[in-house]
């Protein structure tokens, strides 16, 4: 596995970020098609009304899926950070800092981590900017 920076940490999955929704996509054109065509021939309307919503409820299943994990993820993130700036500080992280600047902190490594956390709440730097000041990154290679 190659070494994790700030210009490769980003991941995409194949199937999750292009085929599924590509999928998604050709499924609701194709019943939209299908349902006028219906109507034009009178008959089959029910069932390719029942095919059009198909479309916009895998959707719905498609981006909450992975709204409600990266939530969780999330949620485990803040809670690791807050005990590792704990172990460092003996006090709980800023409670102005946001959850994608704690999310942007976590690769920050040991001997930055307490002043950038700082730093970040104070100057309301942007996950972006955390990223990008940070020297000696801390890899993750668990998130998805």
């Amino acid at each position: 596995m190659n070494e994790q920076n700030f210009k490769n940490h980003s991941r995409y999955v194949l199937f999750h970020h292009f085929v599924a929704p590509t999928l998604i996509l050709a499924l609701m054109v194709g019943s939209f098609i299908n349902l006028s065509a219906c109507i034009k021939k009178g008959e089959g309307l029910y069932s390719a009304s029942l095919i059009c919503i198909i479309g916009p409820v895998l959707t719905i299943v498609w981006w909450y899926s992975r709204a409600f994990a990266l939530r969780a993820q999330d949620r485990a993130i803040r809670a690791e950070e807050n005990f590792r700036h704990f172990l460092a500080t003996g006090k709980p992280l800023d409670g102005r800092l946001r959850m994608s600047q704690v999310v942007a902190l976590r690769f920050a490594g040991d001997d930055e981590f307490v002043a950038l956390a700082q730093k970040a709440a104070e100057e309301k730097m942007s996950a972006r900017e955390i990223k990008q000041a940070i020297k000696n990154w801390r890899a993750d290679y668990n998130r998805a």
